[in-house]
């Protein structure tokens, strides 16, 4: 169950939830996510206690278009952290709160803070011509050298570029743009800041220098004052304000750490910080994280600073991976209302596993998002249906699909001569069993689940250290990073993928599945 299907979810998140006894000190962790925002208790030994999630909604007024309101990221993450304090009660003591969430999204802010419109996600793919600017004023290869990326719609500083040209007294009236952690951040404690690895996500940020790069936005006709403070993600950037403090029932010396975007603190809470290992957050969309010592050469491999001091994640993502199956559980098991609970994804993942590898002869493009990251003209599909396929085809078809799109991503990584030994799983949609069993058989790899959800207790633990709970990261990975039994490729389904994997590659490149995007 995806955050949209919960909505207004209070859980205990382990054997021991917040009546137990046995834990007094508490870390929290909250995530301003892309359905919803959610705050997590943990202990000091990364068991997530108790979670309390708020959703809300997306809107797609257009094609290519994928807007948010940042009101509902304030409050949904104030009513979720609210909720957190007053389940756990008087007997539980916050020693810290970290901030992580979805990236690269953005919205504009007025001299007192307001919201000047909607806030543009990352899915949102509007920028494909002010991405194109960039691409042929600095050349892919020199861009990515600076930045670790290639620009795409996908970044924050295109969208900003469409935001000036399109909506120029909107954007005269900004004095900031932030991030949906990044607000939260200032709702909290007053500072405006970020950390590299949400500044990375810009395309305006010196990836080697780790710091603003004004060159590249002088370039882009950018206003560098619009752009927040960079630091450590590992660092406290305030207590918190006292009407927060207040209003929440908490003391005012609790540290807020500004913690990292969500994809390099799941890479940290499933404890990939050396090659070989790479981290997949399987959400509502998916990243792939890879540790790396300096940036490599792929051009088509983004590169961000690590959340863990002198490291780069490198990172490749999917739009719509866990949100593409909700949408199918939608339609196909949540009955009248539409609304899928956790017994109709049981009957899903039953009827997944009841039908062999290649869904017989049904094959699926999961790009349900309007375009890919990467490629915004991507559309979705499902091939070769028959009278004699059913639901179980179609739910195997996109399960499948999705992990040929996740072999795609990592074979960037095999060809820049990077590692790639073990898949680390952790995220919402790893409640679907069938799902690790296919992945490591079309990947060739071990899949190993990590319990609960890395990224926000990636988060808990760079709130730790940052409080002094833990000495440093190292000994936050030895208490808080835990795995459940990893699952291996079968050889003989491995060789039945290939010819699979093929045939996705070749619909992925067919013009059938192309529609170009209007960024009017």
């Amino acid at each position: 169950m995806t955050v949209a299907q919960a909505g207004r979810t209070t859980r205990a998140a382990s054997h021991a939830g917040a009546d137990d006894a046995s834990w007094t000190d508490v870390l929290v962790a909250v995530d301003v996510g892309t359905s919803g925002a959610r705050a997590a208790a943990f202990d000091l030994d990364g068991s997530r206690r108790l979670e309390i999630r708020r959703a809300y909604p997306t809107a797609t007024p257009a094609p290519g278009r994928a807007e948010q309101d940042p009101r509902d990221w304030r409050r949904a993450s104030l009513s979720a952290l609210g909720e957190l304090v007053r389940v756990l009660g008087p007997r539980r003591r916050i020693l810290a709160i970290g901030l992580t969430g979805q990236c690269p999204t953005i919205c504009l802010l007025d001299a007192r803070d307001r919201p000047l419109g909607p806030g543009l996600t990352y899915r949102d793919n509007r920028a494909t011509a002010e991405a194109a600017w960039i691409r042929d004023r600095y050349g892919d290869a020199g861009i990515h050298r600076r930045t670790g990326h290639l620009p795409a719609a996908f970044h924050v500083a295109p969208k900003l570029m469409w935001l000036r040209d399109h909506e120029a007294a909107t954007f005269r009236s900004a004095t900031r743009a932030l991030q949906p952690r990044d607000l939260i951040a200032l709702e909290l404690t007053g500072e405006a800041a970020t950390d590299g690895s949400h500044a990375a996500a810009t395309l305006a940020f010196d990836l080697a220098g780790r710091r603003w790069d004004e060159g590249l936005l002088e370039g882009m006709g950018l206003p560098g004052d619009l752009l927040p403070a960079v630091r450590p993600a590992w660092e406290p950037v305030g207590t918190l304000r006292r009407a927060i403090a207040e209003r929440l029932g908490l003391a005012v010396t609790i540290p807020v750490i500004l913690g990292g975007a969500d994809s390099q603190a799941c890479a940290l809470g499933a404890g990939v910080v050396a090659g070989g290992p790479v981290s997949e957050m399987a959400g509502s969309s998916t990243c792939l994280n890879a540790a790396v010592p300096a940036p490599l050469p792929e051009l088509l491999v983004t590169h961000y600073p690590h959340v863990v001091p002198d490291l780069y994640t490198t990172e490749t993502g999917i739009n719509t991976t866990g949100t593409a199956i909700a949408w199918f559980a939608s339609l196909a098991y949540g009955g009248r209302a539409g609304r899928p609970g956790s017994r109709d994804y049981a009957r899903l993942d039953a009827e997944a596993a009841s039908v062999g590898p290649g869904a017989e002869g049904v094959l699926a493009l999961p790009v349900l998002a309007d375009g890919e990251r990467t490629d915004p003209s991507l559309r979705a599909a499902f091939t070769g249906l028959s009278l004699r396929h059913g639901r179980a085809h179609l739910a195997r078809a996109l399960l499948e699909g999705v992990a040929f799109a996740i072999r795609d991503q990592l074979e960037l990584l095999r060809g820049a001569d990077e590692p790639v030994t073990e898949l680390r799983v952790s995220g919402g949609d790893t409640r679907l069993t069938t799902w690790s069993g296919i992945k490591a058989d079309v990947t060739g790899l071990q899949v190993t689940e990590i319990p609960g959800d890395a990224a926000v207790t990636g988060v808990a633990m760079l709130a730790g250290t940052g409080a002094g709970v833990y000495r440093d990261l190292a000994e936050a990975i030895e208490r808080c990073v835990h795995r459940l039994p990893t699952v291996h490729p079968d050889r003989a389904r491995v060789a039945a993928y290939q010819e699979r994997y093929e045939a996705y590659r070749s619909l992925a490149g067919s013009p059938a599945v192309r529609r170009e995007v209007d960024p009017s």
